[in-house]
């Protein structure tokens, strides 16, 4: 089962992009939580602290796509590496100036969110030219998937254990210093100096002038809703049985299911059409949501909800494909990075949404948000299927170089072929 992952570890500068990439990610996966013990030992409230949050999250949103597309432009190495450096100067300054004045924090804040590097995209657009085949590149989207749930599940245990051992405002310094450094090991790596983006059609729309990518984003923007609605509807139900330990193992048990569900998932070389698969790994995914609505004790519950994760991973690996099938050619970094943005919105959607219904009809009807949002990605997906079916362009394009991120699915295999 493990061979495919030990194959690509093994491959050359496999495991340097990897543990770059998500080291360099670090600062974004942990900023919400950073952001709000430093405001709370700062003496700020609950709301200023949610409100710093939550303009990063709409800064980084914006800025993904714009990053992507300069990457894509102008390489990986002018544009993350200064990117990087001004996110994390940005939220240094953010740490040493305080909340006081509060533009100023603001004004931090949102800088750090929107020079966020793309690494994310940035790595995806780069596993084709380091890999061989596109079976061993979507093998590579899956272990990618899972690494990030390690990621967003260790990542808050260290910034709580830095801020224990020194201060809030060490953990916010440090995580962003530790950022630069994983970007900066991503950047300088042969693979990244080397990459560059097929040549591109001047377009304002940029990627988002693909139907199939357009396509991609609005189901993924209904299963950004469900993660994000789960949070909330965890809390009122871990307030109800036995406060916020039970909301740390019901969180750690999604992470952990996706963990397994990508794990298994990236163990096999599927075969098949990877839009008739997606449709399946959605309806799996809203599915499981379903039984969280029993609300059973405790124990019972963190199982139901290890379940629930198990198909999301899967379901992002296999989109991964899609998207660089369908990003309009020379626009792939920026076409991830689109993906990025999109599940980020529609997780603080679906956050804001949770809130509401769980105040109207209590944390069973807030448990019920994820199936009816995983429901709605499974009916885009459905009604559009011939979309995401149709060769982007409508054309077969035979790859310019080896440097081509796209070179693997160029062809633009049709239904038939090894996805």
């Amino acid at each position: 089962m493990a061979a495919g992952y030990v194959e690509i570890l093994r491959t050359r500068h496999a495991v340097r992009l990897l543990a770059g990439t998500l080291v360099g990610r670090l600062p974004c996966a942990v900023a919400a939580i950073a952001i709000v013990l430093f405001v709370r030992a700062e003496g700020g409230t609950y709301s200023l602290a949610g409100g710093l949050a939550a303009t990063y999250g709409v800064a980084n949103a914006v800025g993904q796509p714009l990053l992507g597309r300069l990457v894509d432009v102008y390489g990986q190495p002018r544009v993350q590496l200064p990117a990087a450096l001004g996110s994390a100067l940005a939220m240094s300054g953010f740490a040493f100036a305080g909340i006081d004045p509060l533009a100023l924090a603001y004004a931090c804040v949102a800088l750090s969110g929107l020079f966020t590097p793309p690494l994310e995209g940035g790595l995806r657009a780069l596993w084709s030219s380091v890999l061989h085949g596109e079976g061993q590149v979507q093998t590579a989207y899956a272990l990618d998937a899972v690494a990030q749930e390690v990621m967003f599940t260790v990542g808050p245990l260290l910034v709580t254990l830095c801020v224990s051992l020194w201060s809030a405002q060490a953990a916010l310094v440090v995580v962003n210093v530790v950022g630069v450094l994983g970007a900066l090991s991503v950047v300088v790596s042969p693979p990244s100096r080397a990459w560059r983006s097929a040549p591109r059609e001047a377009h304002w729309l940029g990627a988002l002038r693909s139907p199939g990518l357009l396509v991609l984003l609005g189901a993924f923007l209904a299963v950004g809703m469900a993660l994000g609605s789960i949070a909330v509807a965890a809390v009122a139900y871990a307030d109800g049985h036995g406060g916020d330990a039970v909301y740390g193992w019901l969180m750690a048990a999604i992470g952990l299911g996706a963990l397994v569900g990508g794990t298994a998932y990236g163990a096999r070389q599927w075969s098949g059409a990877p839009e008739r698969r997606l449709r399946v790994l959605v309806a799996l995914l809203a599915v499981c949501y379903l039984p969280l609505t029993l609300m059973p004790g405790p124990v019972a519950m963190t199982v139901l909800a290890a379940v629930a994760g198990l198909f999301l991973a899967p379901c992002l690996a296999c989109a991964f494909v899609l998207v660089d099938r369908h990003a309009p050619r020379g626009t792939v970094t920026e076409a991830f990075s689109w993906v990025v943005t999109t599940f980020t919105v529609g997780s603080s959607v679906g956050t804001g949404l949770a809130g509401p219904v769980v105040e109207w009809g209590g944390a069973v009807w807030g448990f019920a948000v994820p199936g009816v949002a995983g429901a709605v990605s499974l009916l885009v997906l459905v009604a559009t299927g011939r979309v995401l079916a149709a060769p982007a362009g409508g054309a077969v394009v035979a790859a310019s170089s080896e440097n081509d991120p796209n070179r693997a699915v160029e062809p633009r295999f049709s239904s038939g072929d090894r996805a």
